[in-house]
C-alpha cells in the first residue's frame, strides 16, 4: 500500500509518500508544498489545493495521515494551520482516502518509542528506517514521521 503522510502549514506543507508491504517500509518521495506569502489566505488555500491534487493522483495513495493541529501561542498561526488543514483533509477526501489523524506526540512514539522525542530524534529515525533517502527539509520529514506512524497503526489494525 502507498501511503501519503502530511505536515500542514500554510506557508509550507510537508509531504512524504511510503510504500509498506507487511512490515516492510520504503521510501518513494517526499517533498514541500510552499505557498506566496505576498498572496491573499484564499489564493494560498487554492494553490495548495492544485498541489495537493498533483500528488493524489501522481503516487494515488491507498492511504493518507495527517498530524493534528497542536494549539500555537499565536491564535492567529492556530487559525492559519487550522485552515491549511482543513484544504488537506478536503484534497484526499475528494480523492477517495480515508485520512488517519495523529498527535505529535502519537507520531514521536510510533517512530522514536517516547512521545517527548526532539523533533532531531524524530528525523534521525526516518532516516533509519527509510535508509539513503534525502529528506527535503524538516516539515518532508516530519509528513514521513506522520506516514510511518500510519503505517505502523495500519499494520496493527489488520492484526487484530
Amino acid at each position: 500500500m502507498i501511503v501519503l503522510g502530511l505536515d500542514p502549514g500554510l506557508g509550507t506543507t510537508g509531504w512524504g509518500v511510503i510504500r509498506t508491504q507487511g512490515s516492510r517500509l520504503s521510501h518513494v518521495a517526499n517533498g514541500r508544498i510552499v505557498t506566496d506569502a505576498k498572496q491573499e489566505l484564499g489564493r494560498r488555500l487554492v494553490e495548495l489545493d492544485a498541489a495537493l491534487a498533483r500528488l493524489l493522483a501522481e503516487f494515488q495513495p491507498g492511504a493518507a495521515a495527517v498530524e493534528e493541529v497542536f494549539v500555537n501561542k499565536n491564535p492567529q498561526s492556530t487559525l492559519k494551520l487550522g485552515q491549511a488543514r482543513g484544504v488537506v483533509l478536503l484534497a484526499a477526501a475528494r480523492a477517495g482516502i480515508a485520512v488517519g489523524e495523529y498527535s505529535p506526540s502519537l507520531v514521536k512514539k510510533a517512530v522514536v518509542g517516547t512521545g517527548s522525542a526532539e523533533k532531531a530524534q524524530v528525523h534521525a529515525m526516518v532516516s533509519r528506517l527509510l535508509p539513503g533517502i534525502e529528506i527535503a527539509g524538516a516539515d518532508a520529514g516530519d509528513a514521513l514521521a506522520v506516514a510511518i506512524c500510519h503505517a505502523h497503526h495500519l499494520s496493527t489494525a489488520r492484526k487484530i
